[in-house]
């Protein structure tokens, strides 16, 4: 018996990282390819390179802090069972918030970025309200995925501010077109579960046509060179539509997804030029 009881609470390789390390794909891309998208519209020079450097290293602590945070808190999926696996939680509550604190701290006497103290307040409650939503079931799981992804992609307006020193238009259009492109993906992978039964064309354009409808109405939203980042995503969107059916892989699903916000990015890099 006793050796049963150690063996459940063993910590393995996969629940350490687990407990340390944001488990969802997508959210890496949602993070990291709007902070390039920042980067490649403001063109920084000098010191301001270092400064979005120090940003990005305070944006993926930030980031990776959510993750031992909430399994502190009892809030997420996985919880700690023992004090080994607390210890390891706590340890990394701990490194990740003096990283991003530290690196905030630096920017603010350095590059004195007051604007975002901003930001970072938006960002934040966007996770609160996340977290509320999180709390209230399934019906409110995508509108908490949409509600985080306007934190994530807040570094895409993040990096902009430290290349330009203003945030003004430009930098708002760009982090509302790193938004949409979440939330297309977030609407995307949701369809792809709730349809997963779907077989027939009429079935899928039935379920899916808010999916089309949506993302014809938000298009107009956005300057024309712009969206052409989004045409990957068209392209996806209608081929799912008349491909025959086939089993559901979630985690390839997750995957794929990470991809095309690489493929988002890469578009974004080759088609931007100044929008002001």
């Amino acid at each position: 018996m006793g050796n049963t009881t150690t063996n459940l609470n063993s910590l393995t390789p996969s629940r350490a990282r687990a407990f340390c390390l944001p488990r969802e794909h997508g959210a890496w891309g949602m993070l990291l390819v709007p902070l390039a998208t920042g980067v490649v519209a403001g063109d920084p020079r000098g010191e301001r390179i270092a400064w979005i450097l120090l940003f990005a290293v305070a944006a993926l602590g930030l980031f990776c802090l959510r993750t031992p945070l909430e399994a502190a808190w009892g809030i997420s999926a996985l919880r700690p069972q023992n004090d080994r696996e607390r210890r390891l939680t706590y340890h990394f509550i701990y490194l990740y918030a003096g990283v991003a604190v530290l690196s905030v701290a630096v920017l603010m006497l350095w590059a004195r970025a007051y604007g975002l103290l901003l930001l970072g307040a938006a960002a934040a409650a966007a996770f609160l309200l996340q977290s509320v939503l999180k709390q209230l079931g399934r019906n409110t799981r995508m509108n908490a995925q949409l509600t985080g992804a306007i934190a994530l992609s807040s570094t895409s307006a993040g990096a902009y501010y430290l290349a330009t020193g203003h945030i003004g238009r430009a930098g708002a259009i760009i982090w509302l077109a790193n938004w949409l492109f979440a939330a297309n993906q977030i609407h995307f992978v949701q369809l792809r579960i709730h349809t997963a039964r779907a077989l027939a064309l009429g079935e899928k354009f039935r379920q899916g046509s808010g999916f089309l409808l949506g993302w014809l109405w938000r298009a107009g939203w956005l300057p024309g060179l712009i969206l052409m980042a989004f045409v990957p995503l068209f392209v996806r969107g209608f081929a799912w539509f008349l491909a025959p059916p086939r089993p559901l892989q979630v985690h390839r699903l997750g995957i794929r997804e990470l991809e095309y916000a690489v493929i988002f990015g890469v578009c974004f890099f080759a088609g931007y030029h100044p929008i002001w």
